[in-house]
């Protein structure tokens, strides 16, 4: 069932009075604020005032908290980060592969490499580092090679 404005005000009305009472502390009563007023619907609301008394409690039975425990189900998701992009990781495959390839893998290294930044900063994924070195070696493998075929082609130049 959808929550309404009320319901969240008499949620977040709990929630004060168990912060008063000394039963939340500040950054925990701010979370469960929070999630209050972005809650969709009263079963949410229900979890997050589930441990604190619905009404005012009287100081001797402060002291024995008697809370049925959370439901599991209701718990919130563990995080989870972002995957790594595919490509990131390929193209730092094809720029550690350029010491075994003889240089053959630079170009898809550099390829993928800018087209995994590309997707990572579209899709907020990670291995935007993976796509970087890459890059950085494959264009180190590019700029070997044709430095060693500009001395070839000197060397064979000046030897005629």
């Amino acid at each position: 069932m959808l929550a309404a404005h009320a319901d969240r005000e008499r949620a977040v009305d709990v929630l004060r009075a168990g912060f008063a009472e000394g039963r939340l502390p500040q950054a925990e009563y701010e979370k469960r604020v929070e999630r209050a007023y972005q809650a969709r619907t009263v079963g949410e609301l229900s979890v997050l005032v589930a441990d604190l008394p619905q009404g005012p409690v009287p100081q001797q039975q402060m002291a024995v908290p008697v809370a049925p425990p959370v439901p599991r189900t209701f718990m919130p998701a563990p995080y989870l980060p972002p995957p790594t992009n595919g490509k990131a990781i390929g193209a730092m495959s094809c720029g550690v592969a350029t010491f075994f390839s003889m240089g053959v893998s630079g170009i898809p290294a550099v390829i993928l490499g800018h087209m995994a930044r590309k997707e990572i900063r579209e899709r907020g994924e990670q291995g935007d580092g993976m796509a970087v070195a890459g890059i950085v070696l494959g264009w180190l493998s590019i700029a070997g090679w044709a430095l060693f075929i500009l001395l070839m082609v000197v060397a064979t130049t000046n030897g005629a």
